[in-house]
C-alpha cells in the first residue's frame, strides 16, 4: 500500500517493459521514481500463464539476439534467452525446408553470409501441392506460381540473390534504412527485384511471423529493420516465459518503486489522481501504458490500429521431429502462421515428459479456432494431432500496433515540458522498440529535469491532503 508520504520525482503509468526500462534509467539516475499499474500484474502484453506446470505465453511475439536494447537497458544483464534453431523452417509444397543462415567470422556482427534451402523431409500425401494463388499486395493482386523446384526458395541463383541481399541489409546502419523511401513492405519487396517466389515463400511468412502483420502493409522501414535483426542475430524466447523480462526489470529496480492496482484517473505536469489514493505530487509524468489507455489520460493523443493475435497452446507426449526450429507455412494453407515445440526451445516451458506446442493465428481466427489449427498443425507438422491436449487459447484483439506508412519511428516522447509519454506505439511494434521508446522517454525527462544533480530541493513540495 502507498504510504501517505506522495512524493517521488517521476511517476511512471504503466508497468509493461517500456515503463519499467524507463524507470531503471531514472533510478539509476538519481531520480526518485514510482512506477504505478492498474491492473494487479505487471508486464501488460508480455503476459504468461501458468497451467499445470506449463508456461503459455498469451501473445508470444518473437525476441533476437540482435535487439541492442536487450543489451543496453539497466537491469536485464541477468535475462536469459533460449534460440530457435538457426534460420527457420518453411512447410511449402508439402514438404519442409530449411531457410538456415551462417554467421560470419565477425562474430559479434552477426552478418548473414549465407541462405540455404535444403529438403528435409518427405513429401506428405495428405498435402497436396497448392495450385497457383492470388498474393495479397495493397491496391493490385498479383498471381505467383509455385517453384518448380519444390522449394520455396526456388532455385540456387534465387537463393543467392537473397543471401546477398539479406547479408547488405545485415551491415547496414539502422539510420540509412530509416533514411529509405517508404512504401507497404508488400510492395517494397516487389520492388527490389526478388522473384516472385522469393517474396512469397520466404519472406512474407518470415515478416508475418516478425510484424504479426500477414497482409504485409507494415513500413517497409519497419520491415527493413526486423529482417536486419534477423540477419544479425537468432530469433530466441525469454527463458520462463514472456513474462520473465518484465519480472526481472521490476525486481531489480529499488524496494517500493512499483505499485500495483493502482488506477491514475488523470495526469498533468506535476501530478497524477488515482483512484485509489488521491493526488500524487511529482516533477514529471511518463504514461508508459499502451496506447489507448494512453490516449483516455492524454486525450488527443493518436491510437493506431491493431493487429489481433490468437496463440494456441497443445500439449502431447510425442513431439513433432521439428526440434527447436520455428516452423512457417509458406503455403497458407490454413490458419497458423508459425508454430514451435516450444519446450524444444525453453525446456522450462513444459513438466518433464510433455512437449508444448505453441502456435499462432494472425488476424480474426476461424469460428472454431481449435478444430481449425489442429487440423492445420497436422499437415505442417506431418503428424496426428487428434490426441494432443488443448491447454489454452489466448485472443488478444489489439496485440501488436499496426505500423503502416508513413510511420513515424521515433514518435515524440516529449509532450510537454513534466508531461511524457513512451510504448511500442511511439516507435516499432516489437519489444525492442518498446525498450527503445523507454530509452528516449527517459533521457528526455532527465535532460529536462536536470542529469548530474540532485533531483531534490531543500523544501519539499507540500504533501496533498487526501479526499475523504
Amino acid at each position: 500500500m502507498l504510504e501517505p508520504a506522495y512524493q517521488a520525482d517521476v511517476v511512471v503509468v504503466g508497468a509493461g517493459v517500456a515503463g519499467l526500462s524507463a524507470a531503471h534509467r531514472l533510478t539509476s539516475a538519481g531520480v526518485t521514481t514510482m512506477v504505478l499499474e492498474a491492473t494487479h500484474g505487471i508486464g501488460g502484453r508480455m503476459a504468461t500463464e501458468k497451467v499445470d506446470g506449463f508456461r503459455l505465453d498469451r501473445i508470444g511475439q518473437l525476441l533476437s539476439t540482435a535487439y541492442p536494447e536487450l543489451r543496453l537497458t539497466p537491469g536485464l544483464g541477468a535475462l536469459a534467452l533460449r534460440p530457435f534453431a538457426p534460420g527457420v523452417l518453411l512447410h511449402g509444397d508439402g514438404r519442409h525446408h530449411r531457410a538456415g543462415v551462417q554467421a560470419g567470422s565477425g562474430g559479434a556482427r552477426g552478418a548473414l553470409h549465407a541462405v540455404r534451402a535444403l529438403a528435409s523431409a518427405p513429401r506428405s500425401p495428405s498435402a497436396p501441392r497448392p495450385p497457383r494463388r492470388p498474393v495479397a499486395v495493397p491496391g493490385r493482386q498479383v498471381s505467383v506460381p509455385r517453384s518448380r523446384s519444390g522449394a520455396p526458395l526456388g532455385t540456387a541463383v534465387d537463393q543467392a540473390r537473397l543471401g546477398a541481399a539479406l547479408t547488405r541489409l545485415a551491415g547496414t546502419p539502422a539510420e540509412r534504412l530509416l533514411a529509405r523511401p517508404e512504401l507497404p513492405a508488400g510492395e517494397a519487396l516487389a520492388a527490389r527485384g526478388l522473384p516472385a517466389r522469393t517474396i512469397d515463400g520466404f519472406l512474407r511468412p518470415l515478416l508475418a511471423a516478425l510484424l504479426c502483420d500477414p497482409d504485409l502493409t507494415t513500413s517497409s522501414r519497419c520491415a527493413d529493420l526486423a529482417l536486419r535483426a534477423f540477419a544479425g542475430g537468432r530469433l530466441c524466447l525469454p527463458e520462463g516465459g514472456a513474462d520473465a523480462l518484465p519480472e526481472l526489470l521490476a525486481s531489480t529496480l529499488p524496494p517500493g518503486t512499483v505499485h500495483t492496482g493502482v488506477r491514475v484517473t488523470s495526469v498533468s505536469t506535476t501530478s497524477v489522481t488515482t483512484a485509489e489514493h488521491g493526488e500524487i505530487r511529482c516533477r514529471a509524468v511518463l504514461v508508459a501504458t499502451d496506447a489507448r489507455a494512453a490516449a483516455e489520460l492524454l486525450p488527443g493523443l493518436r491510437v493506431p490500429e491493431f493487429h489481433p493475435v490468437t496463440v494456441v497452446h497443445h500439449t502431447t507426449d510425442e513431439p513433432p521431429g521439428t526440434g527447436a526450429s520455428l516452423l512457417l507455412d509458406a503455403d497458407l494453407g490454413g490458419p497458423v502462421a508459425h508454430t514451435a515445440v516450444v519446450s524444444r526451445v525453453d525446456p522450462s516451458r513444459a513438466p518433464a515428459g510433455r512437449a508444448l506446442v505453441s502456435s499462432t493465428v494472425l488476424g480474426r481466427p476461424p469460428g472454431d479456432v481449435d478444430t481449425a489449427v489442429r487440423m492445420h498443425l497436422a499437415r505442417l507438422y506431418g503428424v496426428s494431432t487428434a490426441r494432443w491436449e488443448t491447454l489454452a487459447v489466448h485472443h488478444t484483439a489489439e496485440a501488436v500496433p499496426a505500423m503502416r506508412p508513413p510511420h513515424d519511428l521515433r514518435r515524440p516522447v516529449r509532450l510537454l515540458a513534466g508531461l511524457y509519454v513512451c510504448g511500442d506505439h511511439r516507435d516499432t511494434s516489437t519489444v525492442q522498440g518498446a525498450l527503445h521508446s523507454g530509452h528516449r522517454a527517459s533521457a528526455a525527462i532527465l535532460a529536462d529535469l536536470g542529469a548530474g544533480r540532485s533531483m531534490h530541493v531543500a523544501d519539499p513540495l507540500p504533501t496533498v491532503p487526501r479526499a475523504a
